[in-house]
């Protein structure tokens, strides 16, 4: 099985956003939250979790977004 690029998520302080998503993508969320949760053993995660996290997966790997913000994190 290929190991997940997500990993056994942090708890932080969070900021409420709302945002509409396609109902493909909120299916793959349900799937890869179950695919998470089977590998690291920990407790289910709902799919709202997830969404940072892969958002911030998303915009470190951005070599591009990384170059504009001069690689400078927060």
């Amino acid at each position: 099985m290929t190991k997940l690029k997500l990993g056994p998520l942090a708890d932080d302080r969070p900021v409420k956003l709302t945002v509409e998503l396609p109902a493909a993508v909120h299916r793959d969320l349900i799937a890869y939250a179950a695919a998470l949760t089977a590998e690291t053993g920990g407790e289910a995660v709902s799919p709202a979790k997830l969404v940072s996290p892969m958002l911030a997966k998303f915009m470190a790997s951005d070599r591009g977004f990384s170059r504009r913000r001069g690689g400078a994190k927060d």
